[in-house]
């Protein structure tokens, strides 16, 4: 694929997996795990991108891989609303503004885009990260560029009572004592962080085998049709997300039900995550100048879209970055 010179190249990959074994007692707990993917698979796919540079260019540009994953409503994988998410929308613009690299796509979950990020071999982005002390010991961050109404517990209607006594007055959800209980089961995504309050929640249950991973691709809505199974009583997820998998899966949202959990904030930010590299540092220089622009022209009109109360969070985001133009 060739590119007129200073303008950027995109090329996209498919993501690719490969199947392992695993012990008994994990398999148990874990839903379409899928394992990371050699290291010498990445590097021929390295050599082709390096391959297809223009002849006769003197100085080859560095080719950021942008991690995507099936992640609605920001990116959207498949259906006919492919490709309308919020961040697939964004993504032209600040790829366009980044002329000093090609770019390449790749499709991955959550557990692969992670490794890739850690990897110091991969010179990789991922636009969707929420950002977490463990994260960033590997992963550097940008500076916030969406701000996200937080992760909370999607329940069938049907199942209400269940979940009555974890309730507050307000409606928020006790999710340490839900888990206690020892009463229901909980779908997560691996290795996805839901912050800092739900996050720390889940590592100090004393009842982790009630917590089913799933580390598949369209986790969420492959966790919503379990749920109706009878698989597991909850999941964790973003209430967007959960309701428009939901509507693609022909499940009517007012059988759904979502509660807040209790102590967790009205928002939480999102962030560009690069590999913590000299490279990651350059790229991030450039993502925040950028994005400091974009996640206020373009970014939050955006995601605003999909909100259920999509008046609220446009006055919301009158503030969201007043305190955060470091």
């Amino acid at each position: 694929m060739k590119s007129q010179s200073g303008a950027p190249r995109i090329r996209h990959l498919r993501s690719w997996y490969d199947h392992s074994h695993f012990s008994r007692d994990l398999l148990r707990r874990m839903v379409n795990r899928y394992t990371l993917a050699h290291k010498s698979g990445l590097l021929v796919l390295f050599l082709a991108s390096a391959l297809t540079t223009t002849p006769g260019t003197a100085h080859a540009r560095e080719t950021i891989t942008w991690l995507l994953r099936d992640f609605p409503p920001l990116t959207i994988f498949a259906g006919p609303q492919a490709g309308q998410g919020a961040v697939d929308k964004m993504m032209p613009e600040l790829i366009a503004r980044m002329p000093e690299y090609d770019h390449q796509i790749m499709h991955v979950n959550r557990a692969r885009g992670t490794q890739m990020l850690q990897d110091p071999d991969v010179f990789a982005c991922d636009p969707t990260l929420l950002w977490s002390p463990e994260r960033e010991k590997t992963i550097l961050f940008s500076i916030p560029t969406y701000a996200t109404p937080p992760n909370g517990i999607i329940i069938e209607r049907s199942n209400h009572e269940l979940f009555a006594p974890f309730l507050s007055e307000d409606g928020h959800l006790d999710l340490a004592a839900l888990l206690a209980s020892n009463l229901v089961k909980t779908g997560i995504v691996a290795e996805r962080s839901y912050g800092p309050v739900i996050d720390k929640i889940l590592r100090n249950t004393t009842r982790p085998d009630n917590l089913i991973l799933h580390y598949g691709n369209a986790a969420v809505g492959s966790m919503l049709q379990m749920e109706r199974m009878g698989r597991f009583e909850a999941i964790i997820s973003y209430w967007p997300e959960a309701r428009y998998h939901a509507q693609q899966l022909g499940i009517p949202p007012q059988e759904l039900e979502f509660f807040p959990v209790k102590d967790a904030p009205k928002y939480q930010f999102a962030h560009i995550g690069c590999s913590k590299t000299d490279k990651g540092r350059a790229a991030i220089d450039i993502i925040n100048r950028e994005m400091r622009e974009l996640r206020t022209s373009k970014l939050i009109s955006l995601y605003a879209e999909w909100m259920v109360n999509k008046q609220e969070y446009l006055q919301d985001a009158r503030m969201f970055f007043d305190e955060r133009q470091k």
